[in-house]
Parts: structure tokens; sequence; C-alpha cells
């Protein structure tokens, strides 16, 4: 970090005296400050001290909508963004920050899906989170490499329209203050807003998902309030163990948030103990989850009802010619 008597050290402590006075006392930062604030932590002008401080204010704190749209302006000054293919469908991202501690994440074959219909998909996430399965070993399983660098995601894209990208690859310096979750114990601001990124220089569709419901508001809140933040449009819907594919267990409620509306969908459903289970893989493990994603492409096993059902509505908002209006076939 940066030495606290460099003359590029950013000075924060009046913005500390507002945010970090606990969650009954803390006042949120005005727009301009937070870009400021946010884009010196991301270059790394911050010390130590005052950064942990930062972090933990507005750990407990909480961010505004208007502080994470001044966040997410400054998380995307921060890298290039992606050129994408031309095609029939824009681009769609897919945040994958948590993995699978009890189920098979599905995530890679949500992604393999959409490109076999022609959408081009960036999935980007961290490559190792302890206790969990993440996206990128399931995707090594694949024999599907990471990207390691600007220019191979957007070769990946043009040449499969699939591409893993770990954040260190796409976005260097957030993923510098991501990872500061090792050292600290706990998740900062940034892991929301690696949830939020826009990482086309054409906007996509956005998947953002939440764990907790008061999150649906935050969220929605931002997108309504942000133009800017909304480019593209996002589908939101609560993560299945945070991660943005479908619930082969129950329907969750899915609102696409575009040109300051919020349209919902998809209702909620309870989930019936009627209902057939899924055809999953018997273990969440990397390897066998690979292998039972390779039997749905090949057609030797189904592919779940809620992702086929997810990856129809994406395909339908990502078409071209579609209208604005909403989804040629909403599910």
């Amino acid at each position: 970090m940066t030495d606290s008597d460099s003359p590029d050290t950013f000075a924060c402590a009046r913005f500390i005296k507002e945010i970090g006075r606990g969650p009954n006392g803390a006042r949120a930062l005005s727009p301009e400050d937070t870009r400021a604030l946010y884009g010196a932590m991301l270059d790394g002008r911050v010390p130590d001290l005052e950064l942990g401080a930062v972090l933990l204010a507005y750990r407990l704190k909480g961010e505004s909508a208007d502080e994470l749209a001044a966040m997410l302006a400054a998380a995307h000054a921060s890298f290039e963004p992606l050129r994408t293919p031309a095609g029939a469908h824009r681009a769609v991202s897919i945040p994958s920050y948590n993995g699978a501690r009890k189920q098979a994440n599905l995530v890679p074959l949500l992604a393999l899906l959409l490109a076999r219909e022609g959408v081009p998909v960036l999935v980007h996430g961290v490559a190792i989170d302890p206790g969990r399965v993440t996206s990128a070993e399931i995707f090594a399983a694949l024999q599907i490499r990471a990207a390691d660098s600007h220019d191979e995601i957007e070769a990946q894209l043009a040449a499969r329209r699939l591409a893993f990208a770990p954040i260190e690859a796409l976005a260097p310096r957030i993923a510098r203050l991501l990872a500061l979750r090792r050292r600290m114990g706990v998740r900062n601001s940034t892991h929301t807003l690696v949830k939020l990124l826009q990482p086309f220089a054409e906007p996509g569709l956005r998947l953002v998902n939440y764990t907790h419901p008061p999150y649906r508001d935050s969220l929605t809140a931002l997108f309504a309030a942000h133009p800017e933040a909304a480019a593209g449009g996002a589908l939101l819907a609560r993560g299945t163990e945070g991660e943005a594919v479908a619930d082969t267990r129950r329907q969750v409620q899915v609102d696409w948030l575009h040109d300051g509306a919020c349209e919902t969908l998809v209702e909620p459903q309870r989930s019936s103990p009627d209902m057939p289970d899924a055809d999953l893989p018997e273990s969440r493990d990397a390897t066998a989850t690979a292998r039972w994603i390779e039997a749905v492409l090949r057609g030797d096993a189904p592919v779940p009802d809620a992702i086929a059902r997810q990856v129809g509505t994406i395909a339908s908002i990502t078409a071209r010619n579609a209208k604005s209006g909403g989804p040629a076939s909403p599910s």
C-alpha cells in the first residue's frame, strides 16, 4: 500500500469522520467525494490504516444507492472495457464470486448453453475460494482455459462466444481490493461492486444476484435512479448460493431492470413436494460437475427446467431485434 507520507497519499480523515460513526450516526458521502475516495482506493493511494477504517465503516454503515453509483463509476474507470463480437445477440456478463458449498455450481452450464444459442458470454470471478467449488475450477475441468489478459478475453469471446476471466485479468485494481477479504476476514464494498460491473464497451445484459432480500430494494433503487449505472439493463434475482444461476429447487422472483423501469418477468413460487427433483450431478466437486455438464451438452442428460427457462429469457432479451418493452418469450 501507499506510505502515509507520500505526496500521492489521499487524505481521507474527513471522509472517515462522516461514514465511521456507526450504523446510526454515519452519513453518506456526496457522489463526488465517494468517487474520489474509491478511486484513490483503487489507485493504491490510501494507506493501510485508513483503508481498513474505510472498508469497515462501509461494512457497518452500508452503501447508499448514490454511493454505489459513484463507486461503480470509479470502478469502471479503472479498467478498459471489452469489445464484443458482432452478431444476433448483445453480450451477457455473469459474475461468479461465491461458488458452491451444498449443491453443484451450474454457472458454467448456463454460460455454455447461452454460448450455444449464439449469445456472447463473459463469466468473471475468483479462481479459488476455500471450502467452495468455483466456476473457475469447473471450467478448468471442462478444459476451458481461463483468459489471462484483456486481449485474450476478447479473443475467446470472438472465437467461441464464451470467456472465463479471473477478476485479476479483467480488472486488476479491483482485484486488489477484493483480495483484502482474506486479510481482514470480512467482505467489503468491492464484493457488491464486482457483481454490478458492466465490462463491455457496448453495454450488455448483466445477471445481478443478491443474497439478502433488502439488497433487492437497494439495487433496484440504484438502477432506477442512475441511468448511467443501468446501461445495458440487468436481470435481478436472488442468488443460488450467491451465484447468478437459476435455482433448480424453487422458482425465485426475476426482475428485469431497464430504461428506468423494474419489470417482474417471473413471480416467485414455493417448491412443492410433488415436483420431481432435477437430474443433477451426484457430487458437487468440480470434476463430477464438469462430467455432468458434458453429458447435458451431448443430450445424454436433460437440461434442468429452471435453467432452460433462464436461457430462453436471456436469449430473448439480448436479441438485437427485441423490443425494449419486454422479452419475446418471458419465462
